[in-house]
């Protein structure tokens, strides 16, 4: 069965000695995304036991709800990888449409660190 929605991963490494004050940017990351956003069907965020990475999954009702939370978040998530975390890898499932494509190239290195993987079969 194939899915309009798009899903996405969002890994991060936590900077050393910054735990609590990512966990602080991560809430109002949350805050805003429930304040702003009207397409944002999941936005769950997990620690690693040892609490040094971050994964954030994500799911949207289209490419453009997803375009939408990354500029309602811009000045959060600027201050969260600013201060608190770097090494951000996204990885989008689904059917991103070309715009969503090329804002992901905007804020996202080509080096491995964003991928796009779209459905192997479907009932159609």
């Amino acid at each position: 069965m194939m899915i309009n929605k798009l899903q996405l991963s969002a890994f991060m490494k936590i900077r050393e000695g910054k735990l609590d004050g990512f966990k602080q940017q991560a809430a109002e990351c949350i805050s805003q995304t429930r304040e702003k956003d009207t397409g944002t069907l999941q936005y769950d965020w997990f620690l690693s036991s040892d609490q040094t990475e971050c994964e954030v999954r994500e799911a949207f009702e289209s490419s453009e709800a997803l375009i939408a939370h990354w500029h309602n978040l811009d000045k959060a998530l600027g201050k969260l990888f600013e201060q608190f975390a770097y090494d951000n890898t996204v990885v989008i499932y689904g059917d991103p449409s070309p715009k969503l494509l090329e804002e992901a190239r905007t804020r996202i290195p080509d080096d491995g660190r964003r991928k796009v993987y779209s459905f192997l079969l479907t009932d159609e």
